[in-house]
């Protein structure tokens, strides 16, 4: 029996030995397609070719690529673990044509591979053909001996490829496998053609037209073969299975899984066992391909696939997190070919234990909102719709918004329960949200900037890469390609004399060569003048970025100065901002290896920012770095710069610079070669005078050595210092550290060390007493306000502090012991004339006025108070406290069970005081508080409460 891994290889090693180039799969994440959020076919990373916007040496090339369909148009995950061939992840292998041969040749070598070399039964192959390409039927006839009639004509769209609605497409020819009468369904283009006898296990597309527009279509100059085989499909049928499930490679995983769960594989568990299987590949491929779950995007469908397969873990009674623990059976099956996996071995596991560590918090919540809601619909709805009854759609989307909750999960949740989402609603839920989040953002209000890069993206396509120089020099000679202004290209350009700075001419200038850096891999583009070759100053240069390849100097021109296209002029990079950016962004790939010392393998950078003035660094990790590990971090780069070891780069082939070692980012395109940066000294070493080139024989291992295209120093020690200046998290499982090196670390430590000289000269002592002295002024604080919060109890319980009263005496309601004349009060609890609390129906009820006490000092002072009445007999009872700090009121109302038995709810009293004082609050039938409002209404407000007690009390 061939296994997966052999028939992938075979595939591979047959084209090859008929002349096409092997070529990597492509990574999940599409870089020439914006419109897909994942790679879902194997021609994905030859588009550009296809379409003609890029040529390539090679006019044959064969894959096997990796696949997710998991969002968007092609959505299978719905169907994963019920069906045979559903997958969110599959292998999609192809051979390619560009423009060399076509459907003869294509038909000859696709039949020669199913027949000759995988040995399948030509009796149970049949194809199918778009109705009227002759040229397909023929070649079918000749290379196959193919009868008409295991030549299928289809007429739809089903068998004729494009790319979009303009572009390359062409007709389609499919190859089908039948797996006997055993099984249900018919031929393709009967009315059976659903059942599963007849699968489809080979597309071959001939790419002959070019769709110009709805009605124009017109030969292709070149005609090219793009062409799919599902690698889980062809392995079944060469295994003898019919299921997809049922091949060595998924067996594996299963097994791994009933393992890992104490279950039987292909047991009751069945399904999940399935699911957990597809969604582990499709995760921890994504994983490794740079996408980190989220909330939004790509993250979103990775966080849904895991969550999915989490679920399903829990469901088989898993109490421990699964998926990390199947990673190492994913490597050893699938690692051998594709080495992202080994890689990002330390990444996936950490990230797939965290999120389900995560995920188990909020499911039990969730599962008893849901289980909740069911019950409550389940007894009050009717029993005509008891099967189709519906989930509100605001519902579903606070399981989604608040815990976490895919809508699909919860549809998958209800579905066991005969119950649907109100989808509608959800997406309206959905929408509201996003058109709030839009209204809350603001923009910068530049509408021509899209307009304006478009341009300049059209005009890059005219020129070929700029010559960049500025590894060797900060000056050089150039010549002006191109001037840009306003939208459109010019001659000349020109600055009056005497023109004003803040009216200076600006445009963009393309020239055949620079020194200047162009933004890119997070370090920010270089600034400088431009001058002629006399040195005379005609621009200053304050950005540089890049278009495919063309650096675009944007320029501010002198007053008074002229350039004109084919002019030779002199660029010089600003060398001081350039140092700087060098320092940082050398001591970005020293801390990137420090923080894979100290955390983990598992971190790897997710985005960087290289300033003159300062650096940030993203990374993967799934929680806050402490202060020890920062302070370890820290050190060791420093340790590393004192080192002042020499940094060496190569260029290389992609391929050569992982096997040596070198860190490359994960999803990251590069070209054909690559700049390796290695600095730090040795790994094992503090010693220096060994370091070089990484990977050299008999050397040892350098520390740090990364792919990077962006500018550094020339040893270490030029960085000076480098200090941490902050930490924090940017998005789940990513965290950022920033930080300043050189003469600006020096300066953001002396401003910190006089801030501490000035306040130890304040609290009377040293700097290095500073951290014991506050330490003890904190202590005495603390203490201090908890004798306050003490003896403002007491005060509280023995009768208030008093206020200006408004004159209601004898009511006893709330006044706080105000006078009839409105001066001072006495300081008692409102309660009865005698102090003992105001009798309400069956309901005692007593409020206290305290000044200047906090909020959050009340709730306790209520519960003392409520405690009080209750042992002097009062156990239906309410209290009432309210403080005023400057013109603020707060309040709080308790309510005993007796008194809620009684009718009272604290949370309707705190709504009655809102309507009277101004305020805003609300709490539990037990409990509310309230703030802010008019304090000159706080008696109304209390009367108030007091009258809706008495409404509702004895009940």
């Amino acid at each position: 029996m061939m296994r997966t891994n052999d028939i992938r290889h075979a595939f591979l090693s047959y084209f090859k030995n008929h002349d096409h180039a092997i070529v990597d799969s492509g990574p999940l994440v599409p870089h020439n397609d914006s419109t897909l959020l994942f790679t879902n076919s194997g021609m994905v990373q030859f588009k550009n070719i296809f379409t003609g916007q890029e040529t390539t040496s090679i006019p044959r090339a064969t894959t096997a690529q990796k696949c997710v369909r998991a969002g968007g148009k092609h959505n299978d995950l719905e169907n994963v673990g019920h069906t045979a061939r559903h997958h969110t992840f599959f292998e999609m292998l192809g051979n390619f044509s560009f423009g060399d041969y076509f459907k003869e040749r294509a038909i000859d070598l696709a039949w020669n591979l199913i027949t000759k070399e995988f040995g399948l039964d030509k009796n149970r192959l049949l194809v199918t053909i778009y109705h009227d390409d002759e040229d397909a039927a023929k070649f079918w006839r000749k290379v196959a001996g193919l009868d008409d009639k295991r030549i299928i004509r289809i007429a739809t769209s089903d068998n004729f490829w494009s790319m979009g609605e303009t572009g390359p497409c062409g007709p389609c020819s499919e190859i089908f496998y039948d797996h006997g009468e055993a099984i249900a369904g018919g031929p393709p283009g009967s009315k059976d053609a659903d059942g599963d006898r007849f699968i489809e296990i080979w597309n071959l597309v001939f790419m002959q037209y070019e769709q110009r527009d709805a009605k124009t279509r017109v030969d292709l100059p070149r005609p090219s073969i793009d062409t799919g085989m599902g690698l889980e499909r062809i392995a079944a049928i060469l295994q003898g299975k019919h299921d997809n499930y049922d091949i060595d490679l998924m067996q594996h995983l299963i097994e791994a899984v009933a393992d890992a769960s104490a279950t039987k594989a292909g047991g009751d568990h069945r399904i999940a066992q399935r699911v957990i299987a597809d969604h582990l590949r499709s995760a921890c491929f994504l994983l490794a391909d740079g996408v980190l779950p989220s909330n939004e995007g790509r993250g979103y469908v990775l966080r849904r696939i895991m969550r999915r397969a989490m679920r399903h873990a829990h469901q088989m009674g898993c109490k421990q997190p699964l998926l990390y623990q199947l990673v190492p059976t994913l490597i050893t099956q699938m690692g051998g070919h594709y080495t992202e996996l080994k890689r990002g071995e330390a990444l996936m596991r950490e990230v797939l234990k965290l999120e389900e560590e995560r995920f188990k918090e909020t499911l039990g919540r969730g599962l008893a909102i849901l289980n909740e809601t069911m019950q409550q619909g389940s007894k009050s709805g009717d029993t005509k719709s008891k099967t189709k009854q519906t989930l509100d759609g605001s519902i579903a989307f606070k399981l989604y918004d608040t815990y976490g909750f895919p809508l699909d999960l919860t549809e998958d949740v209800l579905r066991q329960h005969g119950w649907q989402v109100d989808v509608a609603g959800f997406e309206t839920a959905m929408a509201q949200q996003k058109q709030a989040a839009r209204k809350a953002w603001a923009g910068s209000g530049d509408k021509d900037l899209t307009q304006e890069m478009q341009f300049l993206h059209n005009l890059a396509g005219n020129f070929a890469a700029t010559e960049f120089l500025g590894y060797e020099t900060l000056e050089a000679s150039g010549q002006i390609l191109v001037l840009v202004k306003n939208g459109g290209e010019v001659k000349t350009l020109t600055a009056a004399k005497g023109e004003k700075a803040e009216k200076k001419t600006q445009a963009y200038l393309i020239a055949n060569q620079t020194p200047f850096y162009a933004e890119s891999g997070g370090q920010e583009g270089d600034h400088g003048v431009l001058t002629d070759e006399a040195a005379k100053l005609l621009a200053r240069i304050t950005n540089t970025f890049k278009i495919s390849g063309v650096f675009f100097h944007v320029i501010e021109m002198e007053a008074g100065a002229e350039i004109k296209i084919g002019d030779s002029v002199r660029f010089v990079v600003d060398s001081q901002r350039r140092q700087l950016l060098r320092c940082n962004h050398s001591a970005t790939h020293l801390l990137h290896a420090a923080l894979r010392q100290h955390l983990g393998t598992h971190v790897t950078q997710k985005g960087s920012l290289v300033a003159e003035g300062r650096l940030r660094f993203d990374f993967s990790h799934p929680k806050a770095v402490t202060s020890d590990q920062l302070e370890a971090i820290e050190e060791t780069v420093n340790k590393r710069l004192r080192l002042n070891s020499q940094v060496t780069t190569r260029i290389m082939t992609e391929k050569a610079a992982v096997a040596e070692g070198a860190l490359a980012l994960f999803g990251e395109k590069y070209g054909d070669e690559v700049r390796v940066v290695a600095m730090g000294g040795n790994a094992d070493s503090d010693d220096s005078s060994n370091s070089g080139n990484a990977g050299n024989s008999g050397e040892k291992k350098i520390w740090s050595v990364e792919l990077c295209g962006g500018t550094h120093v020339r040893r270490t020690g030029e960085i000076g210092v480098f200090k941490i200046i902050g930490e924090s998290a940017v998005a789940s499982g990513v965290r950022r550290i920033e930080g300043v090196t050189e003469g600006v670390a020096l300066g953001w430590i002396n401003k910190r060390l006089a801030i501490v000289n000035e306040a130890s000269g304040v609290l009377k002592t040293t700097a290095e007493n500073f951290g014991e002295r506050l330490a003890a002024l904190v202590e005495e604080r603390r203490t201090a306000t908890q004798t306050i919060a003490g003896l403002r109890q007491k005060l509280a319980l023995a009768g208030g502090t008093g206020r200006a009263g408004t004159g209601r005496a004898g009511t006893g309601a709330g006044t706080a012991g105000g006078r009839a004349d409105g001066g001072a009060g006495t300081g008692t609890t409102g309660g009865g004339a005698d102090g003992k609390p105001k009798m309400l129906g069956n309901v005692a009820f007593k409020y206290c006025w305290l000044a200047d006490t906090p909020a959050k000092e009340l709730k306790g002072i209520a519960d003392q108070l409520s405690a009080g009445m209750g042992q002097e007999g009062y156990g239906a009872n309410v209290a009432v406290v309210v403080s005023q700090i400057d013109d603020t009121p707060s309040l709080v109302v308790k309510a005993t069970k007796a008194a809620v038995e009684s009718g009272v709810n604290a949370g309707d009293l705190i709504k009655t005081a809102n309507g009277a004082l101004g305020s805003k609050g609300g709490g539990r039938a037990d409990m509310a508080q309230a703030g802010g409002g008019d304090p000159d209404k706080i008696d109304e407000a209390v009367a108030a409460m007091e009258a809706k007690v008495k409404e509702v009390g004895g009940r």
